[in-house]
């Protein structure tokens, strides 16, 4: 399974980005997709994570200014940024995983990219 995550690149304070994660090499629907981000000397976090219901969680520093969206037609998902600030510049990773029984179990990892917000 590989993952790959596109859309990243450079933008002004208050423009927007859309980034995409396509799941490759799998017949499954994964039933839980997460968009995570790193910058330089922080951990990795969570940016958002939808399940294949449709239920969504969004980390604080990003309500209201991104949206999280997938097909589970095509095992892909979406996040609409807006509203960007330069402390969102990080590597961002999408994450296919499992969620049921109010667990959420992290998947493959695919490779990362890059959002720079500049001020």
């Amino acid at each position: 399974v590989q993952l790959q995550a596109s859309g990243g690149g450079s933008a002004q304070a208050g423009g927007s980005l859309r980034l995409s994660c396509e799941v490759f090499g799998s017949p499954n629907i994964y039933s839980l997709m997460s968009w995570y981000r790193q910058s330089p000397g922080r951990e990795r976090e969570l940016v958002a994570d939808i399940t294949y219901r449709g239920e969504i969680d969004y980390a604080d520093p990003v309500k209201g200014r991104f949206t999280i969206s997938r097909d589970n037609t095509k095992n892909e998902a979406y996040l609409q940024m807006s509203d960007l600030k330069p402390e969102d510049t990080a590597v961002y990773y999408c994450n296919a995983g499992c969620y049921g029984a109010g667990e959420k179990v992290l998947g493959p990892w695919g490779r990362g990219t890059l959002v720079t917000v500049s001020s």
